[in-house]
């Protein structure tokens, strides 16, 4: 357990990393309590559930709680760099679906509800996966505890 973790928190990026999970981890954040919590405008998690529903994403709720909770908590711990590799490849996951079922079908523009934005999330969600949290971050100070 000890050595999955020191290879899941282990990242040799710099200061990049950091300038891409702010801002990144604000926006899930963001997204994800707009879902589970009805904040920033958003419908809530018994409301995303039916709008869920009704486009064939079922069980809505749990849907709903999912990629809220995904979007929420993952963003949050991107933000922290606290286990990014694992919160990143859990929130492409969920730009995957988001694309493929919402918004593929409209073209790639945001002005059409296309998957231009889910695209950039997913590009950004990517890249942290691979690069891991950079220097800045939880994970460099829980890999040093690791010894």
């Amino acid at each position: 357990m000890k050595t999955l973790l020191k290879q899941i928190t282990h990242s040799t990026a710099g200061f990049s990393s950091l300038a891409l999970r702010l801002p990144v981890g604000i926006i899930f954040m963001a997204h994800g309590a707009q879902k589970l919590f009805g904040w920033f405008g958003g419908y809530g998690l018994e409301g995303t559930g039916q709008w869920m529903a009704s486009i064939g994403i079922e069980p809505g709720v749990l849907m709903a709680a999912l990629a809220g909770g995904a979007e929420f908590f993952g963003g949050l711990f991107i933000l922290l760099g606290l286990l990014t590799r694992p919160s990143a490849v859990v929130l492409a996951f969920t730009m995957i679906v988001a694309i493929v079922s919402v918004h593929l079908s409209n073209g790639l523009f945001m002005s059409n509800n296309g998957y231009e934005f889910g695209l950039a999330l997913l590009a950004a969600s990517v890249s942290l996966a691979f690069s891991g949290s950079g220097r800045v971050a939880l994970d460099k100070a829980l890999m040093s505890k690791l010894g």
